[in-house]
């Protein structure tokens, strides 16, 4: 899409793009915006057009790059618009999720152990997303989407038994939305926030490229796990390092790395409480004997 600009109506993007409200909100934009221009209503809040500007545009276009116009912003909006953003993620995204996973997993009087295992993954992930949300710009990185995914991937690929598919449904749904929301903030960090308090510290800005290889595609062919395969995953959701499954298995750590990559693949997966679900759903371990 084209740039924001400042001339633009913001009723008119918020309308096109409601994705926007809980952003412009962290400026203390509220809604009942009329038919005013982001400039004016910038003016009006005291607001630096050219950061709202910079976080909207980074918001919608993955390949924009706010380049020079990082030097136009002061410290103290990033640490502003950092914080807004933290509380936002904890104190409303995130409820928004568990108010439709807690009376998902709860159905059934607790007799579904697969909901159970799902409740476990839940609270793990709310756990470490508040402590990564916590340590703010010095902890490097994505924030733990990875439990999220796997949240998804479970209920889509393995979940079986009694369960209600509307609340299903609203779980999956609240999940998309803020696995979006979380890769977003994630190019808003690298693109905008992280930069900027590099030159402020360093004197320049440290670029750092990361290449990511997207694990959650899984290739083409047979899905279905080797025995070895097996193997390797009894071990993994009961708590052996990768070093100690090569020499209980007396083969290399790189065909276990290779193994655990295709396991992965395979069953869609990335985290050992999502490989825990799927080992305990197939019958490949008991419970009690994962580790969570």
């Amino acid at each position: 899409m084209a740039d924001i600009n400042k001339n633009v109506i913001l009723s008119d993007l918020l309308t096109e793009h409601s994705e926007l409200i809980p952003v412009v909100n962290r400026f203390g934009i509220k809604l009942g915006v009329g038919e005013k221009t982001i400039e004016k209503i910038c003016q009006e809040n005291e607001l630096n057009p050219d950061f709202i500007l910079a976080i909207l545009n980074v918001y919608m276009d993955e390949s924009y790059d706010p380049g020079k116009d990082l030097d136009k912003f002061d410290v103290s909006l990033i640490v502003d618009y950092l914080k807004r953003a933290v509380e936002n993620y904890l104190q409303a995204s995130v409820p928004n999720l568990e108010k439709h996973f807690t009376p998902f997993v709860a159905m059934n009087n607790g007799e579904n152990e697969e909901l159970k295992l799902l409740h476990k993954i839940f609270y793990q992930f709310k756990s470490e997303l508040a402590d990564h949300l916590q340590q703010g710009l010095d902890q490097p990185g994505d924030y733990p989407n990875e439990l999220l995914h796997d949240l998804k991937n479970i209920i889509i690929r393995h979940i079986s038994g009694n369960y209600n598919q509307n609340l299903a449904y609203a779980v999956i749904f609240s999940i998309t939305a803020l696995e979006r929301e979380l890769h977003i903030h994630n190019r808003l960090l690298e693109k905008v926030l992280r930069p900027k308090l590099r030159e402020l510290d360093s004197g320049h800005i440290e670029h750092l490229s990361h290449t990511f290889s997207d694990d959650s595609k899984s290739p083409a062919g047979d899905r279905q796990l080797t025995n070895r395969e097996i193997e390797v995953l009894k071990l993994i959701v009961q708590g052996w390092l990768n070093k100690e499954i090569a020499e209980k298995l007396n083969i290399s750590l790189n065909t276990v790395l290779s193994h655990r990559k295709n396991i992965m693949a395979k069953t869609g997966i990335k985290t050992v409480s999502g490989l825990t679900f799927y080992s305990i759903s197939n019958g490949l371990v008991s419970p009690g004997d994962e580790i969570i």
